[in-house]
């Protein structure tokens, strides 16, 4: 049975296709070849990807994005397509699923936001339970720096405290679409945000959200 990874995996890798290697996306200062990069060494070069967290790595990082970067742009979509090799923890079922669905939905959207004429996508209801599942459980870690209590809250009322502290806003929206904002891309999610005005224009301009 094909999991959430495995199908947002294929979707990414057909949408990079498709938009070439130089479209835009919503990662600041990335293209299409860039973030194909990204999702490559992510998989591929643990030694480098840890610069993502560790500021000591990301020099390094740095340097092998830039690597791979140069590589043909069909060679980096086939190795997304194909899936990380044996050795690395992504190729164990439970590890990509639980890595992964989120990951690869974000940057599909990535992509598809990106371009002027993007429209809304539809997501099945058992896809939106997972993404809010992943999005309870890193719910404080993605909002640990924001400059206000931030509640997270679905519209059949399911609620997650991302960050405590007051004034307090609450963002209401799809799982999908609370993702896309708790993960830095507030001015690209379908939600709606209640509280101060002054806390929801900070939240709105903070760069402290996502990991």
């Amino acid at each position: 049975m094909s999991t959430h990874a495995k199908r947002e995996r294929l979707l990414l890798a057909d949408l990079l296709e498709a938009s070439g290697p130089d479209a835009p996306t919503l990662c600041e200062g990335w293209n299409t070849r860039d973030l194909a990069a990204h999702v490559v060494v992510r998989e591929r070069r643990p030694d480098a990807a840890g610069g993502t967290l560790i500021k000591q790595l990301a020099p390094r990082l740095d340097r092998v994005m830039a690597e791979f970067a140069e590589k043909p742009y069909e060679e980096l979509i086939q190795l997304i397509r194909t899936g990380p090799p044996r050795f690395s923890p992504f190729s164990l079922k439970q590890i990509d699923e639980a890595a992964n669905t989120v990951e690869f939905y974000v940057h599909t959207e990535d992509v598809r936001r990106a371009q002027p004429d993007w429209t809304p996508r539809e997501l099945d209801p058992v896809f939106q339970d997972a993404l809010w599942s992943r999005l309870e459980r890193t719910a404080r870690l993605v909002g640990r720096g924001v400059p206000t209590g931030l509640v997270l809250r679905r519209p059949d009322g399911q609620t997650a405290v991302a960050h405590r502290g007051t004034p307090v806003v609450t963002v209401t929206g799809e799982p999908s679409e609370l993702l896309m904002f708790t993960y830095g891309r507030q001015n690209a999610a379908d939600i709606e945000l209640d509280g101060d005005k002054d806390a929801i224009a900070k939240l709105h301009e903070t760069k402290q959200l996502g990991i």
